[in-house]
């Protein structure tokens, strides 16, 4: 990482030698964690996989989701090192839950919604897959094993509700799946609500837990770390989430818009109930039956897109109050199938609310940890209680272009103070391209395209001439402009139907300026929208075909230096092949330039993109 850190080594040694005393008594020494530079080191004592101790037990919630009259229990697996058992030794827990760990319900065709449909069309029944349990006791996973027992930790994994050996139902971010890891950390912490079998009354005690927890996970395993955290939970210390979905709204939908996730077109939120709901099969009827049927069927509203209280109550945005953990947040900016705005949303309520907190960025798609040394400094802070000042490092970690992900760049926060809104304005050219520039210079025109799903993004951004979009370009850069923050736009538009897709990239070209293309090198940012919501997310309301409207909205988050010789593209166009429903192609979009802004986050505000602008 770019960034020098002072030498913790003697306070380090000393404190463990304080907190982890050896015992002469007997003539040999105990086994205990070691610190070095403010990282828990490997101890050769605990990496023997053999001594290994591997439990499995269940821990009981507050609540029951399987209608069986009898409060859920969780299934968790604990992996320690054998000197907690032998030699009386406390460790702190990384904790790791997730609906996947027993497998998922088969890819059969029409699983997934058919999005060839008309706007607001109600769509024909789906398939609902078979979900068949894998995995053999005691062993939930092996994720994060290898990496943190022999670093001085005890890791634990549990299946969340409705998954593999845990009672209960998936509810895809229903309360459910905050309470069921809070039980857990409780478990760990003290409380005595952790049994032997999934039935029975034989206690089990966390003896060997410190009470300190870490949560860490990627995906939807990131996901519960932040659940369990807005719970406010004593002895949950710090969480590490990787692409975290904190709202399962902005996941599959896009202000008003049913949008699906990247890669997963016609995915949406009782989809992914159906692919993890892989507990007991005898209990699945009543999941299906209250929860998928019920209230995802009516919550979820394909038809409209519009934010309600379904969603709502699928947001950790509005669940943060009690929240205290030490936040560390991991993305990629390239990620679009749990877009940058998940963490970057987070993030901001936090550092708000005064926690702990860094924010981690790579330049490449879905998934990815920070690096190792992040992580364990960490949770050698907040778990172990080594003082090693990571609380004082930058608040922003940035993987710069073809920089190794374990090699960020420091900076003082994101978005990159040194940044500052510039709007750019819209001149016509269509259906070649326009300009793009700081200075307005039409006035009263306005151009019009044609909606056709057939073409992919990435192909009318590299068209030449195509009446299926508008593209604007800057000229050609005289120098890099740094882009920190997320970018806004104001399209005014007019469709020539009552309902229609409404679809902003924001690219770089030439497409491949010379060396090998792939789509993360040209995308800068993307957005989507539905015009019926230019008023609210919450309602939306039928356009009067030929009336101009004001759609604004933010795009992805990002962080980016564009090079020199390139040139940035604003394009429009209506149906995304890749992520919207598709409409029949015909519908007309016409755009007034007057009425279009875009607002660009530039590190050096105006004068850097004056400059950048002029020519050579």
């Amino acid at each position: 990482m770019k960034k020098e850190h002072s030498n913790l080594g003697v306070l380090v040694t000393i404190f463990t030698l304080l907190t982890y005393p050896f015992v002469f008594g007997q003539g040999q020494n105990k086994a205990v964690p070691v610190f070095e530079n403010g990282e828990a080191q490997i101890v050769e004592a605990f990496s023997d996989q053999q001594n290994w101790i591997r439990t499995d037990l269940w821990v009981e919630t507050e609540f029951d989701t399987d209608g069986d009259g009898k409060l859920d229990r969780m299934h968790v697996d604990v992996t320690r090192p054998s000197q907690t058992e032998t030699e009386g030794l406390k460790l702190p827990v990384i904790y790791a839950s997730s609906p996947y760990y027993a497998g998922v319900g088969e890819d059969l065709p029409g699983v997934f919604w058919n999005v060839r449909h008309e706007l607001g069309e109600k769509e024909p029944e789906r398939v609902h897959p078979p979900v068949q349990r894998q995995g053999k006791r005691p062993i939930i996973s092996n994720s994060e094993i290898e990496r943190w027992v022999p670093r001085g930790y005890i890791v634990v994994h549990s299946s969340s509700p409705g998954t593999g050996l845990s009672d209960g139902s998936p509810t895809v971010g229903g309360d459910n799946e905050s309470l069921a890891p809070k039980a857990v950390v409780e478990w760990l912490t003290g409380k005595n609500n952790g049994y032997s079998e999934r039935e029975g009354s034989e206690h089990v005690v966390a003896f060997w837990s410190t009470g300190k927890v870490g949560m860490t996970g990627t995906s939807y395993n990131g996901t519960l770390p932040l659940a369990a955290a807005t719970t406010g939970v004593p002895g949950l210390e710090a969480i590490i989430p990787i692409s975290p979905n904190t709202s399962y709204y902005h996941y599959y939908r896009s202000n008003g818009l049913v949008r699906s996730p990247g890669g997963y077109l016609g995915e949406d939120i009782d989809v992914l109930y159906d692919y993890i709901h892989s507990g007991d099969e005898s209990k699945r009827a009543y999941g299906d039956a209250m929860i998928r049927d019920k209230e995802m069927a009516k919550g979820m509203d394909r038809e409209s897109g519009d934010y309600n209280e379904f969603w709502a109550g699928r947001d950790y945005l509005n669940d943060m109050g009690p929240m205290k953990v030490a936040l560390l947040m991991s993305h990629g900016f390239n990620d679009w199938n749990v877009m940058p705005e998940h963490s970057y949303r987070i993030y901001n309520a936090a550092r708000a609310k005064g926690l702990p907190v860094q924010i981690y960025y790579h330049q490449n798609g879905h998934g990815g940890p920070p690096p190792l040394s992040m992580m364990n400094k960490w949770f050698t802070k907040y778990l172990h209680g080594v003082n090693n000042g990571v609380e004082n490092d930058p608040k922003a970690w940035i993987v710069r272009e073809n920089d190794k992900p374990e090699n960020p760049t420091a900076y003082e926060d994101y978005p990159n103070p040194q940044a500052s809104e510039v709007k750019l304005f819209l001149s016509g050219g269509a259906p070649q391209a326009g300009s793009l520039s700081i200075n307005q210079q039409q006035k009263g025109v306005t151009e019009t395209l044609i909606d056709n799903f057939s073409f992919s993004g990435s192909t009318l951004a590299q068209a030449e001439i195509t009446n299926h979009r508008l593209i604007y370009l800057t000229p050609e850069l005289s120098e890099p402009i740094h882009l920190s923050g997320t970018a806004k736009i104001t399209v005014k538009m007019a469709s020539s139907k009552p309902a229609a897709n409404l679809s902003v990239w924001l690219v770089s070209l030439p497409w491949d300026n010379g060396r090998r293309a792939t789509i993360t090198d040209n995308i800068i940012t993307r957005g989507w929208a539905d015009p019926q919501n230019y008023k609210s997310i919450s309602k939306g309301e039928a356009l009067s075909p030929g009336k101009f409207v004001d759609v604004t909205f933010n795009l992805q988050p990002d962080d980016q230096i564009i090079r020199e010789g390139q040139q940035i593209g604003l394009m429009i166009f209506s149906s995304d092949k890749e992520f919207t429903l598709w409409p029949d192609p015909g519908t007309e979009l016409t755009v007034d330039l007057d009425g279009t802004i875009l607002t660009l986050p530039v590190v050096g505000g105006k004068d850097a993109i004056s400059k950048a602008f002029d020519k050579r």
